[in-house]
C-alpha cells in the first residue's frame, strides 16, 4: 500500500493541481503543502482538508477488508 504522502500527491497531480494551489483550495501554503508531501507529519484535521480540497475522503479500512475494497476500487477505476 502506498503511503499517504503518495496518495495526496497522486491525486492532487490527478486533478491537474500545483502546490501552490492548495492554498486556495485548504488555506494551506506550497510551502506547508510540500512539507506534508515529502514526509510531513500533518494532524487529522489538516488531513481532512486537504482530502476535502482534493475531493477525497479519509476512511480507516480493517486489514481484513483491505483487500476487498482494493478489488472494488481497481473495477470501478478501470471502468473510467
Amino acid at each position: 500500500m502506498t503511503s499517504i504522502h503518495t496518495q495526496l500527491k497522486q491525486q492532487r497531480t490527478t486533478l491537474g493541481l500545483k502546490q501552490s494551489d492548495m492554498l486556495m483550495r485548504v488555506g494551506i501554503s506550497r510551502q506547508q503543502y510540500q512539507q506534508i508531501e515529502s514526509k510531513g507529519n500533518p494532524r487529522l484535521n489538516t488531513l481532512e482538508l486537504i482530502a476535502k480540497g482534493l475531493n477525497c475522503q479519509l476512511m480507516l479500512i480493517p486489514k481484513d477488508k483491505l483487500l476487498q475494497v482494493q478489488a472494488i476500487l481497481a473495477k470501478f477505476t478501470s471502468r473510467l
